[in-house]
Parts: C-alpha cells; structure tokens; sequence
C-alpha cells in the first residue's frame, strides 16, 4: 500500500492525542472505545435517535434523526464494509467499523431528516454476530439479500416520515449498496458516493483479490441508474478503492458525461472526509440551499 502522506499522517496523530487527552480527562481511556461506543458517542452529542430491527435475514442498526417530518425529502447514509479484513488474508471476527464515517458525515449533513444504516453485522452483540454469516462481510457483502433487506428498512422510514423524495449517500462499500438500491427505486433524487466501490469487478482486478462472485455489481446496473443525478468524490489519494473504479463505472454508461465524478485533493479512503464534508455538502449537494 501507498505510504501514506505525512501531513495527513501528523494531522490524524493530533486528533489521536487530542482525543486521548480529552477522553482521559473524563476519567476514562480512548482505548475503551470501540466501534459500538464511539457510534453511540458520535450520534448522541449530536441529539439522534438509536434503533435496531428485523429485515429480512438480518438484525440491522441505525440512528436516525427526524426534525420535521412533514418534509418530505429524508437523506440516508449507509455505512462502509467496516472492519471486514484483520489483514489482506484474514477475515475479521466482526466487520463493525472500528471509526463510522459515514455516520460522522451524516451528523454534519444540514438537512431535516436524516438516516443512517449500518451494514449487515455490524454493531451487533455477540450473540447476534455468531448468527451472522461473515460471508456477509466478504464475498456477498453486495448481495441481493443485503440490498433487499437495506431497502427494506428504508421502506419503513419512508412510510414513517411521509418522505417523498430520497437523497441516498454512501461511503467505500456503502457506496454501492446506496447505488444498487438506487437502481430498484423511482424516488431518488440524488446519488452521492464517497470513495464508493462501484464496479467491484474493477476492483478486484485493480486490488488483485478474489472476486466478489455473491455480490451485486453497481456498474450492470446502469440502465436503471442512468435517470438518477450522480455525484462521486473520490480521493485523489485513495490506494483502497482508486479513482480508477468509479472511471470504470463511468465507463459503463450510454451518456457518461452525466455522471460526476470529483476528486479531491489531499484526501485518501479514510482521511480526511470529515473535515471536508460540509464544504463539499454546499459546494456540490445542497447548492443554493435546496
């Protein structure tokens, strides 16, 4: 893997020791954090709601925050693959994203009412997670069941909330989960991805791994995406998932010059979304306010 850059590497070792300080100073340790704890942290300082359900096969987490139902546009995210891999060999025991970025987007988006999904198995108990197949992390973490069930709980939202109209955002693997569920719906808006594995055939390829046979592939899907306005950033930065994938998934399309694709500059798969995000939420999304 690329090394990565040291002004990125200095800027992430600030905000570790910073946290560090911060969360000692409370009387705890950062290193009591993990993926679940810090999820519940960063969506309760920002006053969400935490749920969990049934859909389909799959026990799913969420947090959602609600301002004005009778709106009647509702923003998801959904979560990247989280901590699938220990090593390029070794299947993590528990795919739960050890930092959530994609809630960390969610939280700073401006709009009404906001959801966010966690992938299939993740922030799950022990109990639950021994029920959970880790083919659900690996070769099917794109598979038909998965996108069903996702879609599903978006379902129950909708009705909910009366939502009419969906902007759906993913990030890394959520970005081709939002897209193939993108492909299944007629009331979506805007598709934005955020370091998006959208043509994981280009990817296994690219990254020289075992296909991910069990797996939806957002770039066969074009016919029925072609109608819906796209935005992809990419990292200009980003070994994960290249700019090469989304340019493949580019690629594929009868009329590509409609599908954006923006890369960022000073930005890898991990850092440094976050911080950038509200800019690029006014800059590229909600331009004039809308």
């Amino acid at each position: 893997m690329k090394p990565e850059r040291p002004k990125a590497h200095l800027k992430r070792w600030a905000f570790f020791v910073l946290a560090v300080v911060s969360v000692a100073a409370c009387g705890d340790s950062a290193f009591l954090y993990g993926g679940r704890e810090l999820a519940d942290r960063v969506a309760a300082r920002s006053g969400w709601e935490r749920f969990q359900t049934v859909s389909g096969p799959f026990s799913l987490v969420g947090f959602r925050s609600i301002r004005t139902p009778s709106n009647s546009d509702l923003s998801v995210y959904i979560e990247g693959d989280g901590f699938a891999w220990v090593t390029s060999t070794q299947l993590s025991s528990d795919p739960t994203p050890r930092i959530p970025i994609a809630l960390e987007l969610a939280v700073q988006d401006p709009s009404a009412n906001r959801l966010y999904l966690a992938r299939p198995c993740q922030y799950q108990s022990e109990a639950e997670l021994a029920r959970c197949s880790p083919k659900y992390w690996s070769g099917a973490r794109y598979s038909e069941e998965v996108v069903a069930a996702m879609n599903a709980e978006i379902n129950q939202t909708v009705r909910a909330t009366g939502a009419k109209r969906l902007r759906l955002f993913g990030y890394s693997g959520g970005g081709a989960v939002a897209a193939l569920i993108a492909a299944r719906r007629t009331d979506v808006i805007q598709l934005v991805t955020v370091a998006g594995n959208l043509d994981h055939a280009a990817w296994t390829s690219i990254r020289k791994v075992s296909p991910l046979s069990a797996s939806l592939n957002p770039a066969d899907m074009t016919s029925s995406l072609s109608r819906i306005p796209q935005i992809h950033f990419v990292g200009q930065d980003d070994t994960s998932v290249p700019p090469k994938v989304a340019q493949s998934y580019r690629s594929r399309f009868s009329d590509p010059d409609r599908i954006n694709i923006i890369e960022v500059p000073g930005v890898d798969h991990d850092c440094c979304w976050e911080e950038r995000w509200p800019g690029l939420l006014k800059q590229y999304v909600y331009i004039g306010g809308s």
